[in-house]
């Protein structure tokens, strides 16, 4: 069987450099990005040339979700993996005073990749060995008054791929939580933050291959994080709901 891996949110970097990782050890690629621009396709042109690789380019909206079926009835190869990295981190004092904004988070963040894999999980259940990778949030391991609308979003993530892994194991399809901290990334932008927690993307898109052949259920990026949220996580609620996080 061919293996190919589709990318939903190859506009982002982290979206990017697991294409190339994928590529690079012989998956056919489809990049989906909500816009196609002349960017998309010299990515698309460079990932093809780079790795002798098919490299296909299509548009879809996560948040269209009247579309999501028709989606991937129109894709050129139904994929072996899936990896959903699209999201919006969004403005916390904008969703909380305006529910538009709120739902655009949580709609990004939580209801498209719910739509969408839900959809993919129907097309593929018992006819092929398939992968599901999800790309949560630290952010959703506790919630805290900076982000709580898009760390409740990934919470739910969270949750949902958990439940997911628990049903499709019988059908030999393999969900995989990846769990980032810091990525120096576009939606980072110019946050200071302390450079042993900041993850380059091939860095992430590495650890994910690795763990994605390791058939790993849910990885930290970097495993201090895991302490990190651990900790966070045992902080009685009378003293967490008084400090500024």
């Amino acid at each position: 069987m061919s293996k190919s891996c589709i990318i939903l949110g190859s506009n982002s970097d982290i979206g990017q450099a697991i294409a190339h990782k994928f590529a690079l050890n012989g998956y056919a690629i489809i990049l989906a990005s909500r816009n196609i621009d002349e960017y998309q396709k010299r990515l698309q042109q460079d990932i093809s040339i780079r790795y002798n690789v098919p490299v296909s380019l299509v548009e879809f909206d996560g948040t269209n979700f009247s579309e999501h079926e028709q989606f991937w009835h129109s894709l050129p190869v139904m994929p072996n993996v899936v990896v959903s990295v699209f999201g919006y981190l969004g403005d916390q004092e904008k969703a909380v005073a305006d529910f538009n904004e709120a739902y655009k988070i949580i709609s990004s963040n939580y209801i498209g990749h719910v739509s969408l894999i839900n959809k993919y999980v129907q097309q593929v259940k018992g006819i092929q060995t398939s992968a599901i990778i999800g790309i949560s949030s630290v952010a959703g391991e506790r919630g805290r008054q900076s982000n709580y609308i898009y760390g409740s979003s990934k919470a739910a993530f969270t949750c949902y791929l958990s439940g997911l892994r628990n049903d499709l194991t019988k059908h030999n399809i393999h969900v995989m939580t990846v769990i980032p901290g810091f990525v120096k990334t576009k939606m980072l932008g110019d946050m200071k933050t302390p450079d042993f927690l900041t993850a380059s993307p091939e860095d992430v898109a590495n650890r994910i291959y690795n763990a994605f052949v390791n058939k790993k259920d849910v990885i930290y990026i970097y495993p201090i994080w895991r302490y990190i949220m651990l900790v966070i996580k045992l902080i009685p609620e009378f003293i967490f709901k008084k400090m500024s996080l």
